[in-house]
């Protein structure tokens, strides 16, 4: 239990939830839309903020002031989720051990929220799809269409969080959980906790070379992630600190 309140915030794509190849046909379908003809190549997507894989992708296939056409791609995405609703929702899974770790922190009492690179009613619509909003606050989180820099949207999400609780939360109660070195990055520069876990493409090894403050293989254990979240020092399945031996 943390002796002064906490804030945990998720990265949603392979923290909490999957979606396979659904990022790379969402910005097909829109960038369809706002052009008028296929996309020759989609930008990166991994830990990556859609207003940076908007900018990006039209960059990348010939269309100048790119920032120009970002408020017809953020209608023009969450229109292709809709679409794709039944899809969504027949192969979307939730990660091992997510629900279990969402509900164990909350009984804990903290504060629960996302930092994503999707779009708030994108992040919305995964996160439904899964049975994963109950317990999370989405109306504090930070969205990719907040920027391209990960540490303002944790920043963003800390000011909003504090705003609506009526608390402070110090750095070390700010706990981001993100599975790339974009995620982990973000939180270093914001000033913040962050635990790495390695059930997307990264290997814990690089996160934990990108600066997380503890890496976990996945979030099937408890004890585990309540000892990195509340700060002992965890690499896999190895747990360092003065309380956990």
């Amino acid at each position: 239990m943390p002796a002064e309140p906490a804030l945990i915030l998720w990265d949603v794509d392979h923290t909490l939830v999957s979606f396979p190849g659904l990022g790379r046909e969402l910005h097909a379908r829109a960038f369809q839309e706002v052009t008028g003809r296929p996309v020759a190549r989609v930008a990166d997507l991994a830990g990556r903020t859609d207003r940076a894989i908007v900018v990006d992708t039209l960059r990348l296939n010939g269309i100048d002031r790119p920032e120009s056409l970002l408020p017809a791609f953020y209608a023009a995405l969450p229109a292709a989720a809709v679409a794709l609703d039944d899809r969504l929702r027949r192969t979307g899974r939730v990660l091992p051990g997510a629900r279990a770790a969402v509900e164990s922190l909350a009984r804990d009492g903290v504060v629960q929220s996302v930092v994503t690179g999707n779009l708030p009613s994108i992040a919305r619509l995964k996160l439904a799809c899964c049975e994963l909003t109950d317990l999370l606050d989405l109306a504090v989180g930070g969205y990719g269409d907040d920027g391209i820099d990960r540490a303002a949207l944790v920043a963003l999400a800390v000011g909003r969080a504090e705003s609506a609780h009526r608390v402070t939360f110090v750095p070390a109660r700010v706990v981001v959980v993100g599975d790339t070195a974009h995620d982990v990055r973000g939180a270093r520069d914001a000033g913040v906790r962050v635990v790495g876990v390695a059930t997307g493409a990264t290997t814990a090894e690089t996160l934990a070379v990108a600066g997380a403050d503890a890496v976990l293989t996945d979030l099937t254990d408890l004890a585990a992630l309540h000892a990195a979240v509340y700060g002992d020092t965890i690499y896999g399945d190895t747990i360092y600190g003065d309380t956990v031996t």
